[in-house]
């Protein structure tokens, strides 16, 4: 399981101050990181827990990989849950990436962060999701399907408005190519 405290220095490395949304979920998820038993834990839903996705740049840098989502029927970015095993924060979302498109990415930086309502399911309560967004690039273009989403597509800029790409992944796209 991750140490909580080895996220803290990690969420310091942020440095866009125009980005008052991703500061802003920083600070939330630092308070949780610092307060909360277990932050990483699926099963904590006051005030929620932390999970992980994946900005990943095509190998040419000019689009970035999405997904529509099976259970919440929309295109977003890969990710999703912290599990024990994984090594790292980073590694988290690598392999939600791996898992959800068949893409594998090592070595992620931090690029953004969004604390997000996620709806009730069966004994899933609504809870929010403190989502760390880490930037990444493949080496190869070729995807795969997992039975989490209905599809799963490179997405150019021009393409933004017409998947609902959300102001924080635009922010994000924004960072990762600069």
């Amino acid at each position: 399981m991750i140490d909580p405290s080895s996220v803290a220095p990690l969420i310091r490395t942020f440095s866009d101050p125009s980005d008052g949304a991703a500061v802003k979920s920083l600070e939330l998820i630092r308070m949780l990181l610092e307060h909360s038993p277990d932050p990483f834990s699926r099963e904590q839903f006051t005030p929620g827990h932390i999970t992980t996705s994946g900005l990943v740049l095509s190998p040419e840098g000019d689009r970035v990989l999405i997904l529509h989502h099976r259970r919440l029927d929309r295109w977003l970015l890969p990710g999703g849950h912290v599990e024990p095993a994984d090594p790292t924060i980073d590694a988290a979302s690598a392999r939600e990436v791996f898992e959800e498109t068949g893409i594998a990415v090592s070595s992620g930086i931090l690029g953004g962060a969004d604390v997000h309502g996620i709806p009730g399911k069966g004994r899933e309560p609504y809870h929010l999701h403190h989502d760390l967004l880490f930037c990444f690039r493949a080496s190869h273009e070729t995807l795969t399907v997992s039975e989490e989403s209905h599809a799963v597509a490179w997405c150019t800029p021009g393409e933004f408005d017409r998947y609902a790409i959300p102001p924080n992944v635009r922010r994000a796209w924004q960072r990762a190519r600069g």
